[in-house]
């Protein structure tokens, strides 16, 4: 059984790239067969690339992503532009938009102004930020909230399994990556046991980043067993390089009262119970209590826009108000937040630029990647030159060549600075964490790359003097000791791959 699924997997995959393959053959036989017809074609594409280089430069977006585009664009005039048309306008962008509306009917908790003016009391250093998220954002603070950090996959499965087995009313799970193995197959059997006990379980995934992993029938199958299931964004086999707006977030919420989230997703190497890029350091949050229902009501969002127009006019009032009382001691303030691409607010990445603006002290991060624009290059050396101490780890053990190749192009000047760079030589740094000051802290989703912070679905947790920032800062000085300093002397390199490290640059925004 398991060989003929595989088989299936693989002839999908195999009939995609065969029809990616066609589309591309004739779009080179069109341009270049030397006919009437031909030579126009060539000239409708130069006025596409021409028009598309006016396009970009107008366009309210980032600089380096600009010059980018430009670059390549000017390089391959026949085929620029037409290369930029089917990176950036999809029809799952348009698609998305005419959801969105119907995705915000479902709104947000009312934002409490008292416990905001308490948080702010409490942390009037962080007065701005909190602004910013309610007034940009819609993102309100919350209290009455128990947290709690796990700094490996394998912590954050054994308390996501014990929080499944209490579910009574319904179950969410949306993740980027879902594959068969140790850690799928034990949450799916208690998935298929409380969908028949009468807990309503919903799943969504993200159909890139189940490609090669999901038969494309897994829907079917889930609803045979009495799981409610959606795919984001299915991929098409039509010519585009990349397929944009993903849904990389992960998030379990289970009742209303309890949520987790962070950069695990459901597969083996994320608890390392197989050897995927040496020891993978991941880490993931659990929320219990009233800011958990934000992230129940972020996994209704994009349920709905998921479905179809006939799907969006379900109510959701019945897993927006659960029954149940809940009283914590005071443990911090806590600000579940999401991000789209499809506005103009870059919530991630304005998060990550207030706290490093704001840091007076320390400034702790884990990232896998480390692609970033001039302007948070810039914000992390002027922290280091301002007396912050600011430490940054990446992996040693890459998953993608270029990119690490790009990660490590920032060294020189970070480090030039004052930032010390560490990588995580046990294997492959996955965790997306900032902590400032020892005081606040953000666990997520996003990564410090321009995919992450501009072009996918994003979301985490920001938290002002909660346990799991002390508990997250305990985390990274030990991860620390497992890292090697990178130093001024390791970023030396001769000329060739100096230069080939320029150009990786050129082309982050890409990546």
């Amino acid at each position: 059984m398991k060989r003929k699924w595989f088989r299936r997997l693989l002839y999908r995959r195999l009939l995609v790239a065969l029809i990616i393959l066609l589309q591309f053959g004739f779009l080179v036989y069109a341009v270049f067969n030397g006919s009437r017809t031909s030579q126009a074609f060539t000239m409708l594409l130069e006025l596409i690339s021409l028009a598309a280089v006016l396009y970009i430069i107008a366009a309210p977006s980032k600089g380096a992503y600009k010059l980018t585009w430009v670059i390549l664009i000017l390089s391959v005039p026949i085929f620029g532009g037409l290369f930029y048309l089917m990176f950036s306008m999809q029809s799952s962008t348009r698609m998305f938009r005419r959801a969105i509306d119907e995705a915000e009917v479902i709104g947000a908790l009312p934002i409490n102004e008292e416990v905001r003016k308490r948080a702010e009391a409490e942390h009037p250093s962080r007065a701005p930020q909190l602004r910013y998220l309610q007034s940009a954002a819609s993102f309100g603070v919350f209290e009455n909230t128990e947290t709690k950090f796990y700094p490996l996959g394998e912590d954050y499965f054994h308390a996501l399994l014990d929080e499944l087995e209490k579910a009574e009313k319904y179950i969410f799970l949306e993740y980027f990556i879902i594959e068969h193995g140790k850690m799928w197959d034990t949450i799916l059997e208690i998935l298929v046991r409380k969908a028949k006990a009468g807990v309503t379980v919903r799943l969504l995934y993200d159909d890139i980043g189940c490609f090669i992993l999901l038969p494309r029938d897994y829907v079917k199958r889930m609803r045979e067993v009495g799981i409610e299931c959606r795919v984001f964004n299915r991929f098409r086999p039509m010519l585009t390089v990349l397929q944009n707006n993903r849904d990389h977030r992960k998030i379990c919420a289970i009742d209303g009262k309890v949520a987790f989230t962070g950069g695990i997703n459901l597969a083996d190497e994320y608890i390392n119970e197989i050897v995927k890029h040496g020891h993978w350091k991941d880490s993931g949050i659990r929320l219990y209590g009233d800011a958990a229902m934000n992230m129940a009501l972020m996994f209704l969002r994009m349920w709905r826009m998921a479905g179809t127009k006939q799907e969006w006019n379900e109510d959701f009032s019945r897993f927006v108000c659960p029954e149940y009382t809940f009283r914590a001691e005071h443990d911090g303030y806590v600000i579940p937040y999401s991000d789209s691409p499809l506005d103009n607010e870059n919530v991630g990445e304005h998060i990550y630029l207030q706290l490093i603006n704001s840091a007076r002290n320390t400034l702790y991060i884990c990232t896998p990647y480390l692609i970033i624009d001039e302007n948070m290059l810039s914000s992390l050396v002027l922290a280091a030159k301002s007396g912050v101490d600011v430490r940054i780890i990446t992996p040693h053990v890459w998953d993608k060549r270029l990119v690490h190749a790009t990660t490590r192009s920032y060294y020189s000047d970070l480090i030039s600075a004052g930032v010390r760079v560490f990588e995580y030589t046990p294997g492959f740094m996955h965790e997306k964490l900032m902590i400032c000051d020892g005081e606040a802290a953000t666990v997520g989703t996003t990564n410090l790359d321009f995919r992450s912070l501009y072009m996918h679905f994003e979301c985490g947790v920001l938290l002002y003097g909660s346990r799991a920032v002390r508990e997250a800062q305990e985390s990274f000085m030990r991860t620390l000791e497992k890292s090697r300093e990178i130093t001024a002397a390791d970023c030396k390199s001769g000329i060739l791959r100096s230069i080939g490290r320029k150009i990786l640059r050129l082309f982050a925004p890409l990546m």
